[in-house]
């Protein structure tokens, strides 16, 4: 009989693959993004201190019947953006967790480039 993985367990398994070769720095922090079915979480975090610069979730942001998941991504996007230069981070280390490079993490990751940050 054949078993089944599901799709999480194989994300988590590729997010801890390509963590080996990431890290962030307080200069250069990592952009740690996680997906649920309901919510958007990014965070900008510090590997070497292991403290979390800033973070940013739609949890904090207005749900309201003409916002969708796009919109609010964008919402997120710009309020993280606007935070990390405010502390003086210009530069970024992207970790997508293992989820592929579409949808919701391409329009983070565009508006992120936007808005003046460089990974």
């Amino acid at each position: 009989m054949i078993k089944s993985t599901s799709k999480n367990k194989l994300r988590i398994k590729r997010h801890r693959r390509k963590r080996r070769s990431l890290y962030g720095t307080s200069q250069i922090p990592r952009l740690y993004v996680f997906r649920s079915l309901k919510n958007f979480y990014v965070n900008l975090v510090d590997d070497v201190n292991g403290k979390t610069l800033v973070s940013e979730s739609s949890l904090k942001m207005k749900r309201s019947s003409d916002n969708n998941e796009n919109s609010l991504t964008k919402e997120i996007a710009e309020s993280l953006a606007t935070k990390a230069v405010n502390l003086g981070i210009k530069k970024i280390i992207f970790d997508k967790s293992g989820y592929k490079y579409h949808g919701r993490i391409k329009e983070l990751a565009d508006k992120l480039r936007e808005k003046g940050l460089e990974f």
